[in-house]
């Protein structure tokens, strides 16, 4: 049996969460409860420790070029300081993992994984580096890495921070000091809401006090606003509502992101790129089958695995993440269903258990995008 890991916050989690094995990290699953947290990362402000997550550099001068073969999104329209969303797939078009990939300097990017994918995807770049001129680093256990999200996140940072925060617009990125540490921080997340993610250079697992000092600044300086600490739970309930992959779940190396509805990180007009024959081929056959999401009208929580049917019992498709909407008080999932039924306002079955319980086909995000979320307009 594996040796669970822990992050360098893992001693302050112990003595006030409820903790979980999550990708074998012993990680927090709540504080105070999960529609506690939940709601106040909508309505206010949430930090969450994300340094489970995968960090790697790669540098040199193919840096661009390798990156553009192995991931499915163009690197090159990213400028020092930015960031995209995109994902790597295998010869088959299979999804490897999604990820945020960060230009650092022209020729040094960051690439952050999913905590279950950290030695997958650090093997996968290795495998594939052959001739191509860059250094390839792990770096994940010598830096903490935190996500301050919200409406109010950006108020909450800049109360402790030396540079101007509001000119770091969405999937930008700088280095700013907290207190006395100097971090990267970039306006990312993983909720649908705006946020930051703060990234902890000198805080390696043996001596974490860098990463401690910044967990307690930031809940020290978001108590104007009611900051909570958040666990994996709001994260997952977060995320769903926001119609956001949890990798192994919603995503993995049988699901294509053109199946997944993530065709917009697909760049086929690049040269040349792992998966790329084998995804021109589905998109010129067309997909079978599409991700959707699916609010209850019935009661009922969708859970991963439960199947989908049309009002005339045809079974056609199968949830692969569900949950209670703390924000909507109703259940809500995403799944795949046969392309032909996969229509906006469509009214679906799903069996919980031994019984079906009607629901219907929506847009992501599950909320209103004017009174949530980073695009709200209040």
């Amino acid at each position: 049996m594996e040796k669970t890991r822990r992050t360098q916050l893992y001693e302050v989690h112990k003595k006030t969460a409820k903790m979980t094995i999550f990708a074998n990290f012993e990680m927090p699953l709540w504080y105070k409860g999960v529609i506690p947290e939940h709601l106040a990362v909508r309505k206010s402000v949430g930090v969450f420790d994300i340094s489970h997550m995968g960090r790697i550099i790669v540098r040199g001068k193919d840096a661009e070029h390798f990156l553009n073969y192995v991931i499915t999104n163009d690197v090159s329209k990213l400028t020092p300081n930015s960031a995209q969303y995109s994902v790597m797939c295998n010869e088959n078009g299979g999804i490897i993992d999604d990820f945020v990939i960060y230009r650092l300097e022209e020729e040094k990017f960051m690439f952050v994984s999913n905590a279950t994918n950290r030695e997958k995807d650090y093997n996968w770049l290795v495998k594939n580096s052959q001739g191509f001129s860059v250094k390839i680093e792990e770096i994940s256990d010598n830096v903490a890495m935190l996500a301050v999200q919200g409406p109010h996140a950006e108020k909450t940072l800049q109360s402790i921070s030396t540079e101007d925060l509001s000119k770091i617009g969405r999937f930008k990125c700088g280095t700013t000091r907290i207190g006395d540490v100097e971090v990267f921080i970039s306006r990312t997340g993983y909720t649908g809401e705006d946020g930051f993610e703060i990234f902890v250079w000198n805080a390696p697992l043996t001596k974490p006090d860098n990463a401690i000092k910044i967990w307690n600044n930031i809940l020290e300086a978001g108590k104007t606003f009611e900051i909570e600490p958040c666990g994996l739970g709001a994260r997952d309930t977060l995320r769903l509502e926001a119609g956001m992959c949890l990798y192994g779940n919603d995503i993995d190396e049988n699901t294509t992101p053109l199946e997944a509805a993530l065709s917009f990180v697909v760049k086929f007009q690049k040269d040349k790129f792992i998966g790329k024959e084998a995804l021109l081929k589905q998109k010129e056959e067309g997909i079978k089958r599409k991700r959707v999401g699916i609010q209850m009208i019935d009661p009922g929580i969708p859970r991963k695995g439960f199947e989908i049917y049309t009002n005339e019992n045809d079974k056609i498709g199968y949830i692969t993440s569900g949950t209670f909407s703390p924000l909507l008080k109703c259940g809500i999932g995403m799944g795949y269903i046969q392309l032909s039924q996969a229509q906006e306002g469509n009214l679906v079955n799903v069996k919980i258990r031994d019984r079906l319980a009607k629901g219907k086909i929506v847009k992501f995000p599950f909320y209103d995008s004017d009174k949530y979320g980073y695009k709200r307009k209040l």
